[in-house]
């Protein structure tokens, strides 16, 4: 039977639990959903041959459960993250956090007791009967913590995590659906976690080419992990900023341009400009002009309106709405 997503939650809640005191609320999620990675191609794939992750001897989740009270605990994962990682090209992706931190996971005899109790929580849980494809695990489980602790550190999930349902309306408004190709491209400027991608990817049965950027370096390592557990292990997503460092181009240097273009933007951002020449900028984002202070509305919206040809679906309702959505004072380029 399927793991429930109550089942998930729960776990996930008594993990924040024995992180709490250490670190900021904003960073439970590079250890829990690392774990929950772990877990999860080991339940699934350990074992199989031809499997989309190779979980190699010495790299799997049993071999993070072998370490449960002893001293070298911290060291111990990081080696057997870092074995998956270098086995499936995952190498900063999947081990940016380091479980032997003693500012953050604890000193000594502390750490060992904290690191034990949380493999132990995720040591009950059994992904075996879970089907990656359609079920985002990853994207659930990091809406659940930004839901409950995004307000804690500050921060917004939408940040990171787009619902599904607006994901998959969007995904329907810019046309993606059973006619779409797999050579046909995707692009998300700003990523976050990979979610709104893989939803627009779902409306399209055939296939399609992903394309991503995402300036968070945690958010864009989860990105990664989502788009292998989904089955897009090709997907190529970007670390990067999308408005000073715009990484996808054509050989004549302008701004690479895709079939679709959709993104749930972070338009409220005020250091937007860091980085970024408005006046003279290279790739002519800004024609149609720009506020040279404030929020990043209008010159994200310009963004994204460049990588667009004449061939390109339009995405521009759909950011229109969501640019509304995120703040009250909507100026429009004309």
């Amino acid at each position: 039977m399927a793991l429930k997503k109550s089942q998930l939650y729960s776990s996930l809640w008594n993990s924040c639990d024995e992180l709490r005191g250490g670190m900021d609320a904003s960073q439970y999620k590079d250890f829990i959903l690392t774990l929950l990675f772990m877990k999860y191609v080991s339940d699934k794939y350990a074992g199989k041959s031809g499997a989309v992750i190779e979980v190699p001897e010495g790299g799997s989740f049993a071999d993070m459960v072998a370490l449960k009270g002893k001293k070298d605990i911290g060291e111990g994962i990081d080696k057997i993250i870092s074995t998956l990682a270098e086995a499936n090209g995952l190498t900063n992706v999947i081990d940016v956090a380091s479980f032997n931190d003693d500012e953050k996971l604890g000193k000594g005899q502390d750490m060992v007791d904290r690191l034990s109790k949380l493999i132990g929580i995720f040591e009950t849980l059994d992904f075996g009967a879970n089907r990656a494809d359609g079920d985002d695990l990853l994207g659930d489980a990091y809406e659940y913590l930004m839901r409950h602790f995004a307000t804690e550190s500050g921060k917004s999930k939408g940040q990171f995590y787009t619902p599904a349902e607006v994901s998959r309306t969007m995904a329907k408004v810019v046309g993606i659906g059973p006619n779409t190709r797999q050579d046909q491209t995707i692009y998300d400027p700003t990523c976050g976690s990979g979610s709104l991608l893989l939803k627009a990817a779902d409306e399209a049965p055939r296939g399609i080419t992903i394309y991503g950027q995402e300036n968070d370096l945690a958010t864009w390592a989860l990105a990664r992990m989502n788009m292998f557990l989904h089955g897009h292990p090709t997907a190529e997503l970007w670390k990067g900023n999308t408005l000073s460092d715009p990484h996808f181009k054509k050989r004549d240097g302008s701004l690479e341009t895709f079939d679709f273009a959709i993104a749930n933007p972070p338009f409220s951002s005020k250091s937007w400009s860091n980085g970024v020449n408005v006046v003279n900028d290279e790739f002519k984002r800004f024609e149609y002009g720009a506020h040279l202070l404030g929020h990043a509305n209008t010159q994200i919206l310009a963004t994204y309106v460049r990588p667009i040809d004449d061939n390109t679906k339009s995405v521009i309702d759909a950011l229109e709405a969501a640019r509304n959505a995120h703040t009250s004072k909507a100026t429009s380029i004309q």
